[in-house]
């Protein structure tokens, strides 16, 4: 069974911002740009993305565009979901329906999302981004303001934010 690093390698990814791994993979650069109050963006993009067991974050973030995300391989992810009227929930991207997880996930644009290798050496996935992905597009959540936003789900917005000194933040 392929490791993190056989996927890192083979897929050719890099350490994203928001945590884990990513690389482009399909931008639709043959059909006209979309107009947006953020400037023109591409009907479509995709990306892979890999949590690990030394990455196993994907930190608070915002995205503006609807995402659909797919678990191809590896171990579930756990994504937690904030809604604009606070709601929060949860979603599990695997491959063992038994267990209540899902194969695809859809996120709508402004909702606030963070996810978490469940356990394991790696889950590999692939995200599809309605108007196409482009980081003037993407907020990072800051533990200094998110939680203010949130406050009835203070703890679980304060374990998976980026700190600012870093990277990394806790898997609770």
């Amino acid at each position: 069974m392929p490791t993190a690093h056989d996927w890192i390698d083979a897929l050719g990814l890099e350490p994203h911002v928001e945590g884990g791994y990513f690389r482009r993979t399909f931008q639709a650069d043959h059909r006209p740009p979309i107009a947006t109050d953020r400037g023109d963006r591409f009907i479509l993009t995709s990306i892979h993305y890999l949590l690990t067991r030394e990455s196993p974050v994907g930190h608070w973030h915002l995205n503006r565009s609807d995402i659909l995300h797919f678990h191809h391989h590896g171990d579930p992810i756990t994504y937690h979901l904030l809604h604009p009227d606070g709601r929060y929930e949860t979603a599990v991207l695997g491959q063992d329906p038994g267990r209540g997880e899902v194969l695809t996930l859809a996120v709508p644009g402004g909702v606030w999302k963070a996810s978490h290798l469940t356990a394991g050496d790696h889950g590999l996935i692939s995200e599809a981004v309605s108007p196409g992905f482009d980081f003037a597009d993407m907020t990072l959540g800051r533990p200094d303001e998110l939680p203010a936003l949130f406050p009835d789900h203070e703890d679980v917005v304060r374990r998976y934010c980026r700190r600012p000194d870093g990277p990394d933040a806790s898997a609770g």
